[in-house]
């Protein structure tokens, strides 16, 4: 008896060690947790890498983002009022440019959009429609990157996008039409950009000379037909020191909402792509 007592305190002094080594190994993995946590938090955040091609959850973003608009004000109104839209909320938000500004204070506005949207909806199909709008964005998304733009905002099938110069945004304006050229000679559906690009001082607000120059660069890219890039006076000087990019005869048009004349001039694209700088 006296044995089989034994053994039973020797198993349970055997049992409570084992117990107690596996009690500090648990406590020692929480504690190096807690070390790891506190550390992760004293780490200030990191920048994410710059992406040239757009995320998958940014191009279900446009698309729903157009769905919610077509919800709200019907298909017409959501395709045929998108660079209007997107002027009209960019005067009432006042996005902050001032980081994407030139050093002069000044930056390229572009505005874009689709040719024809309620048109072509209705031949396409909802379905292939909507599969056009993601390759759409995804298409504008990864050259604005290309050329260092930066998307302000996207309505319907419209974009406004800031360039710190006239060069970069012409650069992307370019790449973009022989993008969409290019599929369109790969079989793809007919899709025709129309863009508009201008460059003024949009940083001083107290004398609404943001909301001026970006109706301009609206009024601008509105009047562009579809496959056209059109471009400021502003822009068409600037230019004129990149002899690769090259421009076609002007012409003089009054802007619906701005006084006075204006000179637009629209941008070749053909033969090559330009090499980004």
């Amino acid at each position: 008896m006296a044995t089989v007592l034994l053994v039973v305190a020797v198993s349970l002094e055997g049992l409570a060690i084992v117990l107690l080594v596996v009690a500090l190994q648990v406590s020692r993995r929480r504690h190096r947790l807690l070390r790891e946590e506190v550390a992760q938090l004293r780490t200030p955040p990191t920048k994410p890498p710059r992406r040239l091609v757009p995320t998958s959850r940014e191009v279900v973003k446009g698309v729903w983002e157009t769905a919610a608009l077509v919800r709200e004000k019907g298909l017409g109104g959501a395709l045929r009022n998108s660079i209007d839209d997107l002027a009209g909320w960019a005067q009432v938000a006042r996005p902050d440019l001032v980081r994407l500004a030139g050093p002069d204070g000044s930056l390229s506005m572009l505005f874009s959009d689709i040719e024809g949207s309620t048109a072509l909806n209705e031949r396409l199909g909802d379905r292939q429609w909507v599969r056009l709008l993601a390759r759409h964005d995804r298409t504008v998304r990864t050259r604005v990157a290309r050329y260092d733009g930066h998307v302000v905002k996207t309505q319907g099938d419209g974009f406004m996008v800031a360039f710190p110069d006239p060069e970069r945004a012409t650069r992307c304006a370019v790449s973009v039409q022989r993008a969409f050229d290019r599929g369109f000679r790969d079989g793809r559906p007919d899709l025709r950009v129309r863009i508009g690009i201008h460059h003024g001082d949009v940083v001083h607000r107290e004398g609404d000379i943001f909301g001026r120059h970006v109706a301009l660069a609206a009024r601008v890219a509105a009047l562009a037909a579809g496959g056209e890039i059109l471009v400021s006076d502003t822009v068409a000087t600037a230019l004129h020191e990149h002899p690769d990019l090259v421009l076609e005869e002007g012409r003089t048009v009054e802007l619906k909402g701005l006084s006075g004349e204006h000179a637009v001039t629209p941008v070749f694209w053909g033969d090559r792509e330009p090499a980004a700088e």
